[in-house]
């Protein structure tokens, strides 16, 4: 089909978009959500998508109305994302990518994650007294940025899946990059305090959000003709375009050429990049398949065991505006997070005890540690999985900030999509080439090689190795093997709360597509207990001090895009605490 009908269809169907269920399910939700927006419940009876901006949701839409594949719709709303939340994800950061074909009925999982520089060892992020560098420091410039992946990983999925012409899939993308778009919300206010400071760093990024000296304000026109340029080339030469000639020689001398910070990437790790295809990580949580991103990210085992221990506990049963289920939920993610920073890194070069993690007698015997009255003592030690490979490693303190996207989607044929994707924290290294922003990926690895006590870490950087990440794109399955929810979020190191606590709500409250983005969050990554702000979460903070817990408020950004697929339709949810929404037909 060419460009200019599918922006025809796209501007036709976008009148779906925003069309809400008010509650479809007829399921009252309990009153424990953010106050800002009220998003409610989208219906659709063919094929939806769900993500991070309506301009991303309306390109998605048009491709499946086009006749396009849930891998189709994907491409189109991953290259609109990189348009109008830039900060978030794009062409040069990487992905992990959950995709379940509905006729045969197989589920794959496929790695965009980026990769160190074969030049990088453990000193990447010391300085020249062996010291780890300021977090910040590292981040901002060349050092920080790994091979992308994201390109790469939607070409190969889209030479599986792929129904529709590569090319076309790019013409949404195109067309508002040349034209103009306009500047959302959450863009506008990224673009102010910290984080527009270090933005200001190098001109090309600078003069992009700042022009004139000035940032973007919400609903400005920008248009980004060099993303323009370099999307053409993709569509029209493929991937291959962005990791050999012009496109690749400008990443690398964006990279190498800074002059307070260069970094050490070089054609070679770009020629030599390869999207891997990992076994799915699946575990039963009640009557359900979980099923995820296995190592190099950490979140479908995180997530599997954070459900584990919790289904040693009647949570059906429990009140969830009380402290209760909360209580149990920090317990379990203190001790799930326990195993995490100790064991879970690049399983092409550690040995991740996958099985082990998540067998039965395991978890049921971590669950034990868990009391209804009192909470574990911070930090919960790390348990001995069975199935353990070799020495224990050290203790692994990295830093995740929230960044991110997420899109989930289903198409006519039933197929399923759900993919995470990231340029890691907000606006990446700030470098900026061909339009689009580079990655700070590799500050996902430890700084540190060793532990205290001599013990290397497992997520220490070598060469061609892959940081571990929190992303956990999940798809749950009924007990007969059909799909019965796509779902994900944005939010650094707590998305694997934020993902645990939506199927929780799914689970175990029966709670729709809308109803589990809006619970308020809790989040424990192994020490203190975090508590949403400015919701109903603040009312348990002394009830879990009570309990023993260390307790804190803080903002909490998710952005969950949800869909549950049942015999009445498909249902789609949108995080309030973000810009998105779902659409469909």
């Amino acid at each position: 089909m060419k460009a200019a009908s599918l922006l025809a269809k796209l501007l036709m169907f976008s009148c779906l978009l925003l069309a809400p269920l008010a509650s479809a399910q007829e399921r009252p939700a309990p009153e424990i959500a953010t106050g800002e927006s009220r998003k409610e419940l989208v219906k659709a009876d063919d094929y939806m998508v769900s993500a991070a901006d309506p301009r991303a949701v309306e390109a998605g839409v048009a491709m499946l109305e086009a006749g396009g594949s849930a891998l189709d719709a994907l491409v189109a709303v991953q290259m609109m994302l990189g348009l109008v939340e830039p900060q978030s994800s794009g062409l040069g950061g990487g992905a992990f990518l959950v995709h379940y074909d509905n006729e045969t009925e197989k589920l794959t999982t496929l790695e965009g994650r980026e990769t160190a520089p074969a030049a990088a060892d453990g000193t990447l992020f010391l300085d020249d007294q062996e010291q780890p560098l300021p977090f910040w420091e590292a981040v901002v410039g060349g050092r920080s940025v790994g091979t992308p992946g994201t390109p790469a990983l939607l070409q190969a999925a889209h030479d599986r899946w792929g129904r529709l012409p590569w090319a076309d899939l790019f013409a949404p993308a195109i067309d508002k990059a040349r034209n103009g778009f306009a500047v959302g919300p959450r863009l506008a206010g990224m673009l102010e305090g910290g984080t527009a400071e270090r933005l200001r760093s190098y001109p090309t990024a600078r003069d992009y959000f700042f022009p004139d000296g000035k940032a973007l304000k919400e609903g400005q026109i920008r248009d980004n003709p060099a993303l323009a340029e370099t999307l053409s080339i993709l569509a029209r030469d493929g991937a291959e375009a962005f990791y050999r000639g012009r496109i690749a020689e400008d990443i690398v001398a964006t990279v190498q050429d800074v002059e307070d910070n260069p970094g050490l990437l070089s054609l070679a790790d770009l020629t030599s990049y390869e999207v891997k295809e990992r076994p799915p990580v699946c575990h039963p949580y009640r009557a359900y398949r979980v099923c995820g991103m296995g190592p190099p990210s950490s979140g479908a085992l995180t997530v599997g065991q954070i459900l584990g221990l919790l289904e040693h506990f009647n949570l059906a049963g429990l009140d969830p505006m009380t402290a209760q289920p909360w209580h149990l939920f920090a317990e379990a993610s203190k001790l799930a997070f326990a195993d995490r920073n100790r064991y879970i890194a690049d399983s092409d070069f550690v040995s991740v005890p996958i099985k082990g993690l998540l067998d039965p007698a395991y978890l049921t015997a971590r669950a034990q540690l868990i009391s209804q009255d009192k909470a574990l003592e911070s930090p919960a030690q790390p348990g001995n999985p069975p199935r353990r490979e070799g020495p224990r490693p050290g203790r692994d303190s990295s830093r995740e900030l929230p960044g991110t996207s997420h899109v989930s989607i289903v198409d006519s044929e039933g197929n399923v999509a759900s993919m995470t994707t990231t340029i890691e924290s907000a606006f990446g290294s700030q470098l900026m080439t061909g339009g689009f922003l580079l990655n700070n990926e590799l500050t996902d690895f430890s700084f540190e090689p060793e532990d205290e006590a001599g013990r290397p870490i497992a997520n220490r950087v070598e060469p061609g190795k892959r940081p571990r990440s929190s992303m956990a794109p999940t798809i749950l399955f009924n007990d007969d093997g059909t799909p019965v929810l796509a779902i994900g979020s944005p939010g650094g190191v707590r998305i694997i709360p934020y993902v645990a606590q939506a199927i929780m709500g799914f689970v175990d409250w029966g709670l729709d597509a809308q109803q589990i983005t809006r619970l308020a969050h809790v989040s424990n990554m192994n020490g203190t207990t975090w508590l949403e702000a400015e919701t109903a979460a603040v009312e348990w903070q002394q009830q879990l001090k009570d309990l023993g817990h260390e307790v804190e408020v803080s903002a909490h950004t998710s952005g969950l895009q949800t869909i549950v697929l049942s015999p009445d339709g498909l249902f789609g949810g949108a995080d309030p605490r973000r810009d998105g929404t779902a659409g469909g037909q």
